[in-house]
């Protein structure tokens, strides 16, 4: 089961497009002015590898930014696989809005639509297991949100969405504070209503973050065989959540120690463009 898809409010997929088309575009695309105005265009979107798409309402957006007159007719949806050669969508209009937005639009959904192949690549390494992948806060500066949905579309779940909607106590807020269950109790008080997660080296930690009650344990570069026992003597007691290192090649292996959940900062971070091209038809 994965999360529903989280896609940012309207204002905010505005936004991400106003800045990168302001920062594509400036003070104007001098290559689009040398096509008559009046030219129609038709074009369309053609997928060249095996992939999950995302950033269908990112490349609304782009085109609808530039010019009203331009419309795109989708053939494929976030969160569907597309095989190569496939074609993605049609647009039509004006040849040069459609021109200074090619990039941009292409932009977004080899970068969304890598974060969410790469996720279906983990979820499917870990097909028929029950638990969690979640993403990290190891994400593109200023797309948080929109990787966070691409993740969604390729069959993962979402961690904490910043610093505000979970209380995360790492080994750097251990060292500069005091004991585990001091930081748990000031963080019960404080914000009351916030989840606690507290990361941990080893099981002694986990035995003191699990007595104070945290919600979660983060095990932070466990060996396997300190994860099964984990897992034997805490499961239950406080959700588990293995991290560090782990990729590919071993989530599968870490998944069968029976932890609720895996972060891998892999799913927002180390991402391969999916390669998209646009054909103009006339």
């Amino acid at each position: 089961m994965t999360d529903s898809l989280r896609l940012p409010d309207l204002a905010g997929i505005q936004q991400q497009v106003r800045t990168a088309l302001a920062e594509d575009v400036g003070s104007g695309d001098v290559s689009a002015q040398l096509i008559d105005e009046d030219r129609i265009f038709q074009a369309r979107i053609i997928c060249r590898d095996n992939a999950v798409l995302c950033g269908q309402p990112w490349v609304d957006e782009v085109f609808s930014q530039l010019s009203s007159a331009v419309t795109v007719n989708w053939s494929a949806h976030d969160a569907d696989l597309l095989n190569p050669q496939q074609t993605v969508c049609d647009i039509s209009g004006p040849a040069r809005p459609i021109l200074t937005g090619e990039r941009t639009a292409l932009n977004f959904m080899q970068l969304l639509s890598g974060t969410a192949t790469q996720a279906k690549r983990y979820a499917d390494a870990v097909t028929g297991i029950n638990v969690r992948l979640l993403d990290t806060r190891k994400t593109v500066p200023g797309l948080r949100l929109a990787q966070k949905y691409a993740v969604t579309c390729g069959g993962c779940h979402n961690h904490r969405l910043g610093l505000y909607d979970q209380i995360m106590l790492k080994e750097n807020h251990l060292a500069a504070g005091e004991s585990i269950t001091s930081q748990v109790e000031q963080a019960r008080r404080k914000f009351p209503d916030i989840p606690v997660i507290v990361e941990v080296e080893t099981l002694q930690q986990l035995h003191e973050a699990a007595l104070v009650k945290a919600d979660r344990a983060l095990l932070d570069n466990f060996e396997l065989p300190d994860l099964i026992k984990a897992v034997r003597e805490y499961k239950g007691v406080i959700r588990l959540e293995a991290s560090g290192g782990i990729n590919l090649d071993t989530v599968r292996a870490v998944a069968e120690t029976g932890v609720d959940d895996i972060s891998i900062g892999e799913l927002g971070k180390q991402v391969e463009a999916v390669d998209f091209s646009m054909r103009y038809l006339l």
